[in-house]
């Protein structure tokens, strides 16, 4: 019989990779998504270079953190759920200390490029920190802890905008609904499928909270999503590219939605409808360039 080959160990600097979650790169774009929203509908589609930059690598920053910061606080709760036992803090694959370090140099890197923001966008990465660290405590004693994050992905709007005209306007808050909608739809699809592990370990999420109702809370977010950003497109005016943009958008969410009502839907499908959401948010991104210039 043939002897399988030794595995490799992994290196530090991979693992260090995954605990930023680089190696997945679907769930930093859906955070800068709504950042690049909020600064091209504030600056007219045409944002300077040099800011739209900014607000990409302080995305990357800031959700890399986040996700550390997340692990840090479930290392003890990830190794008894089946998606996150791999996790390098849940293997013990890095220690805490490492864990810590890495959080504070994302911190840090996130903290130089606010300093490029003016004193309101910089006042409001600031007032963000407290909702990013206290976020994965939020299933521990908050029923709907998809809210607090909701709220944590919202600030991407508000600094982004800030950051562009310098001041938050009527447009700037119907757009923040509409990504707090949005986050609260896609990160209950998320919830749902670890839903059997979150109530084994007697922690909350939007997918027990609403329970049998899930589904149809998330169509209601997404219903809730697309007013918001219609309301939003009237109010700034927007033309015909952004209104095709949301019509793709809502019959997306609507043929989500109705995967979701299949009691017999695979966990597969959950992780699938996330994915989903990041190439939604980037054709929204498309139709407001558009509908801002033409």
């Amino acid at each position: 019989m043939l002897k399988e080959p030794d595995r490799q160990p992994e290196s530090t600097l991979l693992t260090v990779v995954r605990l930023l979650r680089w190696d997945k790169p679907a769930g930093r774009l859906i955070l800068m998504i709504p950042a690049l929203w909020a600064v091209f509908l504030a600056a007219d589609g045409k944002p300077p270079a040099a800011l739209v930059g900014v607000i990409v690598l302080g995305t990357l920053a800031t959700s890399a953190a986040g996700c550390v910061i997340n692990d840090l606080w479930d290392r003890d709760i990830d190794p008894e759920v089946e998606r996150t036992r791999s996790r390098p803090l849940a293997s013990r694959a890095l220690t805490v200390q490492t864990g810590i370090g890495v959080a504070l140099i994302s911190f840090a890197c996130a903290a130089i490029l606010a300093f490029y923001l003016n004193p309101l966008s910089f006042w409001l990465c600031v007032a963000a920190v407290p909702v990013i660290i206290c976020y994965p405590l939020a299933k521990r004693f908050f029923p709907v802890p998809q809210l607090v994050l909701s709220i944590a992905w919202g600030f991407a709007v508000l600094i982004s905008w800030s950051a562009a005209v310098g001041k938050l306007e009527s447009a700037t808050w119907l757009l923040w609904g509409a990504v707090v909608c949005w986050t609260l739809g896609f990160d209950t699809v998320y919830a749902m499928s670890d839903r059997e592990d979150d109530l084994r370990l007697g922690v909350n999420s939007s997918a027990i909270f609403f329970g049998n109702y899930a589904a149809n809370a998330v169509g209601f977010f997404f219903v809730g999503a697309v007013g918001l950003l219609t309301a939003m497109g009237i109010n700034l005016h927007l033309h015909i590219g952004f209104w095709m943009a949301i019509i793709a958008a809502a019959i997306l969410w609507f043929l989500q939605y109705s995967q979701l009502r299949n009691a017999d839907i695979p966990k597969l499908v959950y992780g699938q409808i996330f994915h989903q959401n990041v190439w939604v948010g980037f054709v929204i991104l498309a139709g407001m360039i558009v509908g801002d210039i033409f």
